[in-house]
């Protein structure tokens, strides 16, 4: 089954074809990082417009890239929720145009789940995840701990309760003066400081609770830097970046092994764009040795926002004949239990297997 992946809940403007739910066959993605660096972030109206100019170029090269038609797709998967509604609604319509011009049926995907798919990809021969296990998702948007069961259906265990791992990183590299997107940077300076620097908070919470909290530390390093500043002192940006890291690790990989522990999980997937992090990736293969299973990552090409995850998470729907209707909305806010409810109301009757 070969599904083409539409991607458009933020800055990126993605086109991919997946076989199979595993199989990668071609990703044509374009960038607007460029465009919104002038202005040290995502700017929700010039995405918007950038993702109508790109769409159908995107869509187009990505069959070449390919070398099919559409005569070769089975399938259309769109990314409806939740993410920037003005960026959504550029993708979702151009799935439903495209459904409706080709015939081919047409699957709303939820963000999250897709970030859970990119896992179960495979690129140049690799191995993906394969269900069940235990999924740490940490973007910009999103940090939560799901339970993935062997038919790609989810149970929250937990998640944040103020700004996610991926949106400390960002505000923490916008204090420290470093140009957008600041995470990254924020990680390759990490590795040049000294982690004990600073005595950064860890918000471990309740001792049962699988949740997260990263205000406090992204308040935290801004109190240091404005003590320093007013004191006449250097900020020495190598050891802020090490000991904010280190603290942000410290909590993500300790509430990922009470979960883990308790589902009993063989194996843990790290995903989202903040699972490219090197920092994060070498803790997590650490407990993974200490529990005695399986941790594994998304390639990282595939960590941040791609249509090729989309298309991966839709492959469970599309088995099931669970389609959506041309009705299909875009959604700034989805929570993905609703988005997985078989009564979910953008969910048509169920049709015969492809």
């Amino acid at each position: 089954m070969n599904i083409l992946g539409i991607e458009t809940s933020c800055d990126e403007t993605s086109a991919a074809i997946v076989q199979d739910g595993t199989h990668l066959l071609a990703q044509v993605t374009a960038s607007q990082i460029d465009l919104h660096a002038r202005f040290g972030g995502v700017v929700p109206e010039v995405a918007s417009r950038q993702h109508v100019v790109d769409i159908t170029r995107v869509v187009e090269q990505v069959f070449r890239d390919a070398n099919m038609t559409w005569s070769n797709i089975d399938a259309i998967a769109v990314t409806c929720g939740p993410g920037l509604l003005g960026s959504l609604l550029v993708g979702v319509s151009a799935a439903k145009g495209y459904a409706l011009a080709t015939g081919k049926p047409l699957v709303g995907v939820h963000h999250i789940a897709g970030h859970v798919a990119a896992a179960m990809l495979t690129l140049d021969g690799g191995t993906g995840a394969t269900p069940p296990f235990l999924c740490l998702v940490v973007s910009g948007g999103h940090t939560e701990l799901l339970s993935v069961d062997a038919k790609f259906r989810f149970t929250r265990l937990g998640g944040t309760r103020d700004d996610a791992a991926g949106e400390a990183y960002d505000k923490v590299a916008r204090l420290l003066g470093l140009a957008y997107p600041g995470g990254p940077k924020v990680d390759d300076l990490a590795h040049r400081g000294r982690p004990d620097a600073f005595a950064f908070p860890r918000a471990l919470l309740e001792d049962d609770s699988f949740d997260f909290s990263f205000s406090g530390l992204k308040s935290a390093v801004n109190n240091e830097i404005v003590k320093r500043k007013n004191r006449g002192q250097a900020v020495l940006v190598e050891d802020v970046c090490a000991s904010f890291q280190a603290a942000v690790v410290e909590v993500l990989v300790e509430k990922t092994k009470r979960a883990a522990v308790h589902t009993g999980a063989r194996t843990i997937v790290v995903a989202g764009g903040v699972a490219a992090n090197r920092g994060l990736r070498e803790a997590m293969s650490q407990l993974a040795k200490e529990l005695s299973i399986s941790a594994m990552f998304p390639p990282i090409e595939l960590c941040t926002d791609n249509a090729a995850m989309i298309a991966a998470a839709a492959y469970p729907r599309a088995k099931q004949g669970r389609w959506s209707p041309l009705s299909l909305n875009a959604y700034a806010q989805l929570p993905l239990v609703d988005w997985q409810d078989e009564n979910w109301p953008d969910v048509v009757q169920i049709v015969p297997n492809l």
